[in-house]
């Protein structure tokens, strides 16, 4: 695997003169925009008239711009939208107004890589997508740091600057202060989705709430479930981000992990992986991508449905009782 780090290891000379138009004001566009600003780079932002990230931008100092302007000015046009949004902003405010050559910039791989986004012949494709939220993107580049990044060249501008492009991209917002990591639209897309269902968001929030049901359901208190089920978790999540899994486990009590080698590989068993194997394959044939998108397309019914039944469950009083007890969360990013 390629890696690329150190603050001096691109050049950002490749986006010297040039424009980059930022689609999208949200969590991830507003790091983007005022790391490339802060750096030399000319910068315009389109979002929705009227809208919040509209306004944000206006604060930011960022004049806000239809997105068919933004198209037509960009030299990068990076598109910081909802992966099932960017099919219909890219086909009919995007790429009708892209001048020959040009770059266009995404943040994961998943619209181009599903075939959702097809990009004309005459332009170049690159991606770079940090592995961690907009806020702590914008934090670590204020402090001087970074966090790493993923990056790909899904076509090549004819000019061959594509590449060169997207690398001073990855610079300017401070990723290769970190690590700029090479891969391909279809690793980054099929990984990211697996780890996100089977670990980081799916099977960690659905494993929270079986073990908070079963305290429950025992008779201890909901908030006691809670504490004990869901809000440590975060204390575990950076013992790993720091350590690593082993340096965790030296981390914890001997009773806290001779209970983790006992009950973890009990419920993490070959029927469990049998699973996540039918999960990966659901990602790479594309079925996810299509439930998804027919979804979206007629209004997230079913997305809607699941949304308000999670809000509903009773793990979220207890969680907002024992939240109530960490004043200082409130002042966490969001």
């Amino acid at each position: 695997m390629k890696i690329i780090q150190g603050s001096d290891a691109v050049s950002q000379e490749p986006l010297a003169g040039k424009t980059v138009a930022v689609v999208g004001f949200g969590n991830q566009g507003r790091a983007h925009a005022l790391n490339l600003r802060e750096s030399g780079v000319q910068v315009v932002v389109a979002t929705r008239p009227g809208s919040a990230g509209a306004q944000r931008a206006a604060d930011a100092g960022f004049p806000p711009i239809a997105a068919e302007e933004a198209a037509t000015r960009a030299d990068l046009a990076i598109l910081a939208l909802p992966d099932e949004v960017q099919p219909v902003v890219y086909a009919g405010q995007i790429a009708p107004h892209l001048r020959p050559g040009v770059t266009v910039g995404f943040l994961t791989g998943f619209a181009v890589h599903h075939g959702l986004i097809e990009p004309a012949a005459g332009i170049g494709v690159v991606m770079v997508a940090p592995k961690g939220p907009g806020h702590a993107l914008r934090r670590r580049y204020e402090q001087g740091q970074g966090i790493p990044c993923l990056f790909a060249v899904h076509q090549e501008s004819p000019a061959g600057d594509a590449e060169a492009l997207g690398l001073a991209w990855a610079g300017a917002i401070g990723c290769a202060r970190a690590g700029i990591i090479f891969t391909t639209f279809a690793h980054e897309t099929e990984t990211d989705l697996f780890g996100e269902q089977t670990v980081l968001c799916g099977g960690m929030s659905w494993l929270i709430l079986a073990a908070f049901e079963t305290l429950v359901d025992a008779g201890y208190p909901p908030e006691l479930a809670y504490m004990e089920c869901c809000q440590e978790v975060k204390q575990i999540g950076d013992l790993i981000y720091e350590r690593g899994i082993a340096g965790m486990m030296d981390a914890i009590s001997n009773t806290a992990e001779f209970g983790a080698h006992e009950v973890g590989p009990e419920l993490v068993d070959d029927e469990t992986r049998e699973k996540m194997r039918q999960i990966l394959q659901r990602i790479r044939s594309g079925e996810f991508a299509r439930r998804m998108q027919e979804d979206h397309e007629a209004g997230f019914p079913k997305f809607n449905t699941k949304r308000r039944k999670l809000a509903a469950h009773p793990n979220e009083p207890a969680g907002a009782t024992v939240r109530s007890l960490l004043p200082w969360l409130a002042e966490s990013p969001q």
